[in-house]
């Protein structure tokens, strides 16, 4: 079959590969038909930070068709459209004991520790999977799994009804929460160096492009940075109002820049926001609903040849859109 393997840093080989085995009595197998291009799909390829195998079949966010299931797994049934849970957790850990999966201390992920979506076939466990609601395009399940990512980082963030956030950082997951920021009655300012980016996301969710040095004047109290950008982080913690809360969902490098007497003193609370826990059912539910809403976020759909080309696209910064997404298989909705 055909598959994209991450084989080291900076080399990523679209390849010809044998089929996946047939699932164990707790497995099930996919035929791929959708996937999406991560940041932290561009991240580990660029600095190798979650190499732990190779060659590996990359690729987290996807979607397809049940073909085959382990006697074990009753959840979905050959045939079955299903959305993906990206983590691989050990289900053991006092972590995994107490349902918080996202922080499991064995935690890894679809495409890093086993086989992910860039093919077009993959066998995975049966408790990564949940059965697609009707009507919704293999395009939109494939954002399901981001769009958890941003709903947990809503969820964690706590913000009263009807308070302002500002987002900083107009990729998938920036955008994404905008969206569902915005669609649940929040006004937003986003802030990004990328006019074309903000410029989609503040008509796509009806946000308010804002600048970084602009924060310095204005009062807020709830914000998120899905940069990782140390200079950004920086930045926030400076202007935002005491009594805040900051949350911090972007992959970056680690820096020295929190101030632990500043914190205390103008009672700001930094909130980590990981993966997500049991939100990928709550987008399951919304899916429907929200569908309309992200043909925006979709800059292009490029063929699983493509992707190593996409990759070096997307890390030169040739992208004025939010979210690239690949065709393995065939599609439904």
């Amino acid at each position: 079959m055909e598959a994209v393997r991450l084989h080291g840093v900076g080399d990523l080989r679209f390849e010809t590969v044998s089929t996946p085995a047939a699932p164990a009595q707790d497995e099930v197998t996919l035929a791929v038909s959708v996937a999406g291009i991560c940041g932290s799909d561009l991240h580990n390829y660029r600095t190798g930070a979650w190499i732990s195998r190779a060659p590996s079949v990359a690729g987290h966010e996807f979607t397809g068709t049940v073909t085959a299931v382990g006697a074990a797994v009753s959840r979905v049934a050959i045939g079955d459209r299903v959305i993906v849970d990206s983590r691989y957790i050990c289900g053991k850990c006092p972590s995994c004991r107490n349902g918080v999966g996202q922080v499991c201390s064995h935690l890894g992920f679809l495409g890093e520790v086993i086989d992910g979506g860039f093919a077009e076939q993959v066998t995975l466990p049966g408790r990564n999977v949940l059965k697609a609601p009707a009507g919704v395009s293999d395009e939109h399940l494939a954002m399901a799994e981001p769009l958890a990512v941003a709903l947990h980082a809503l969820k964690l963030m706590d913000v009263p009804d009807g308070a302002e956030i500002v987002v900083t950082g107009c990729g998938p997951i920036g955008g994404l929460i905008t969206l569902l920021a915005t669609r649940a009655g929040h006004p937003v300012l986003i802030v990004d160096r990328n006019a074309a980016r903000t410029g989609l996301v503040a008509e796509a969710a009806g946000a308010k492009v804002f600048d970084l040095d602009g924060l310095a004047a204005h009062y807020y109290r709830h914000a998120v940075d899905t940069t990782g950008n140390a200079h950004v982080i920086k930045g926030l913690l400076s202007t935002i109002a005491g009594a805040s809360r900051l949350g911090l969902v972007g992959i970056g490098n680690a820096a020295d820049i929190i101030d632990p007497v500043h914190l205390v003193e103008r009672e700001i609370a930094l909130v980590g926001c990981h993966a997500f826990n049991d939100e990928l059912a709550m987008i399951g539910d919304m899916l429907p609903d929200l569908a309309p809403h992200l043909d925006p976020f979709i800059e292009s759909i490029v063929a699983l040849a493509d992707v190593p080309a996409a990759y070096d696209r997307l890390l030169a910064g040739r992208t004025t859109g939010i979210k690239t997404l690949v065709k393995i298989g065939e599609t439904g909705g």
